[in-house]
């Protein structure tokens, strides 16, 4: 009997180590849902506006999704939203309440000439889940090239790598570009000054973050803050503009512009704009 028991024990002891782990990240298109491109671990979630959305609207920037800490909700999120559009614009413990419009949203980057943000002329047009793991996913979205300025044309690659346990997202674009030697570039993202944000001023010029209120959507009043950050090594120049807090970098062509993203809910783990200015401070050093 005891080595029956025995047996039995390192059975299901081997059938534990062998089961397959749990997924803490995720991304891809979602065709039933205007084009868009979904992304989430299990701190953080947003996404990417596809064709469908083109003119409302036409935009690169990353759209935040606020979540609290722990399953991934992005699928669920979609499904009640083909029965009911204003589903995720409501807190099921978390939602869509983040303004973008066209802008950077919540981090993203363009062509900086001139002093002006030179957006593509489409949403992106293809897409690639180039690695899935249980804690990491990689993905790549291109756009297709667009008329920068007067004899300048760019195409963007961007490929963007996320962690389970990460506020940051890891990003990639590359610019190919004819009509000039190099190009400035600017990663960041949209203040919005009616939220009462508090920008940074604390950071040297490779990041830049702020804290702010959740921006109303209109559907259900806010509740509780947004944090956002951009770093950028190597960058050459910080700039505030009216809505947009950006790193800047000039670039050859097919030259790649690495920076991370990051953002939180204060309805989560991170509580305060002291904790969250200090996550960034820390960020390089630790990789969260």
């Amino acid at each position: 009997m005891r080595k029956v028991f025995v047996f039995l024990f390192f059975t299901v002891l081997f059938a534990a180590s062998c089961s397959t782990p749990e997924q803490r990240v995720m991304a891809r298109a979602v065709p039933e849902r205007a084009d868009d491109f979904v992304f989430e671990n299990n701190l953080i979630a947003g996404r990417f506006y596809g064709k469908a959305l083109e003119g409302n609207p036409t935009s690169p920037g990353l759209d935040i999704w606020v979540k609290l800490p722990g399953p991934l909700v992005a699928d669920t999120w979609y499904a009640e939203a083909l029965k009911d559009p204003g589903y995720y614009h409501r807190d099921h413990g978390g939602k869509d309440c983040y303004k973008v419009g066209v802008s950077l949203g919540g981090g993203a980057s363009v062509p900086y000439v001139d002093r002006k943000l030179c957006y593509p002329a489409t949403n992106y047009r293809n897409c690639e889940v180039l690695e899935l793991k249980p804690d990491k996913v990689v993905f790549a979205l291109d756009y297709p090239a667009w008329e920068v300025a007067e004899g300048i044309t760019a195409a963007l690659r961007k490929e963007v790598s996320l962690r389970a346990d990460s506020y940051f997202a890891d990003v990639q674009d590359r610019y190919t570009f004819t009509g000039a030697d190099t190009l400035l570039v600017a990663a960041g993202f949209k203040l919005h000054g009616e939220q009462h944000t508090v920008v940074s001023t604390l950071f040297d010029v490779d990041r830049v973050a702020i804290w702010e209120h959740a921006s109303d959507q209109g559907v259900e009043p806010e509740d509780g803050m947004i944090g956002v950050a951009i770093t950028m090594k190597g960058a050459e120049d910080q700039v505030l503009t009216d809505d947009h807090a950006l790193l800047v970098r000039a670039l050859p062509s097919g030259g790649i512009l690495r920076y991370r993203v990051g953002s939180c809910w204060s309805k989560g783990k991170i509580t305060t704009a002291k904790e969250w200015f200090k996550l960034v401070r820390e960020t390089e050093e630790n990789g969260r």
